[in-house]
């Protein structure tokens, strides 16, 4: 069994049926537990006066007892359906990047720039499947949202935008989510160098570098989220405050309404939502990909010894 633990750690180089199969897992489940706790409401820049949160306890709780149980739930199903494929091809990326980029700059030792690199690479192939999946979702959190299902939302966006408006974040999804991931994933690396150097299969440092990578890679770039989320939300109250009509599109352009709207605060509205969020998701996207990883390395072995 000691022999099974080690070579488990020799997953990144086996079959992309594996990778795929343990990456789905992780994003799915993470994706269907803490869908609820997306701080898109608490990102709002001039939300309704009944849709105004001193806390994410007090947002859930209003929500739940004036919408409804299910209210924090919408467009949990379109985020699910996307969830999956993205994480498969999003880890087994990162694997295949990582190995190949470690084997030519520290010849097969762990390289914090490997790492990086990977990460953000692995980014590209997740964020083109997410990001449609995302602009749904958080239309259909929105306060009075007017949407009454993720078709409509998807007909109606696609008829009054077009298809471009599925895409009109990505630049600025890719401009937060390579530097998220970068950070998130060194950050991961380097607490399993602290906590488990063996590199074996250990839920609780799994948990504890996911959860901590996840935060510490949140705080950091807030301010691009809160500007992804007013591209993808375009609110329209917001919007006509400062004067803008039509879509609004662009980072820089985000970037001033937001302070305009905002001041520097306003790059950090939603902060603690976002960490909180972020802290057990990527905790138990970790934990589900490692057990995934063990288990499906362990029977593939297993397989192999009983011929």
């Amino acid at each position: 069994d000691a022999w099974i633990v080690t070579k488990a750690k020799d997953f990144k180089s086996s079959g992309l049926t594996l990778r795929f199969a343990s990456c789905a897992g992780a994003g799915a489940v993470c994706f269907l537990i803490f869908s609820c706790l997306s701080p898109t409401r608490m990102q709002s820049l001039q939300p309704d006066p009944k849709a105004q949160y001193r806390s994410v306890y007090e947002a859930l709780k209003k929500i739940v007892l004036t919408e409804g149980f299910w209210r924090p739930l919408r467009g949990i199903n379109v985020t699910m359906l996307g969830a999956g494929p993205a994480h498969a091809m999003y880890f087994a990326c990162y694997e295949k990047m990582k190995k190949t980029l470690s084997d030519t700059i520290q010849h097969g030792g762990n390289s914090h720039l490997a790492n990086g690199i990977a990460g953000s690479v692995a980014t590209l192939l997740h964020d083109a499947v997410m990001n449609p999946a995302e602009v749904v979702k958080q239309r259909m959190q929105m306060f009075n949202s007017p949407y009454k299902s993720v078709l409509a939302c998807v007909r109606t966006v696609q008829k009054t935008e077009g298809f471009g408006a599925f895409y009109r974040s990505y630049t600025t999804q890719l401009t937060m989510n390579v530097p998220f991931q970068a950070i998130h994933f060194i950050t991961y690396e380097f607490m399993q160098e602290q906590i488990n150097p063996r590199r074996e299969y250990n839920p609780q440092s799994h948990i504890v570098s996911g959860a901590l990578a996840g935060a510490v890679a949140a705080a950091a770039t807030t301010p691009l989220d809160v500007c992804k989320t007013l591209l993808n939300t375009q609110e329209n109250m917001a919007l006509s405050s400062v004067n803008i009509s039509g879509h609004l599109s662009g980072m820089v352009n985000a970037f001033k309404t937001v302070y305009q709207l905002g001041g520097i605060s306003g790059y950090f509205r939603g902060v603690q939502a976002r960490v909180i969020y972020q802290m057990p998701s990527t905790a138990i996207a970790w934990s589900v990909y490692e057990f995934f990883k063990y288990f499906l390395t362990k029977h593939k072995l297993e397989k192999r010894t009983s011929f």
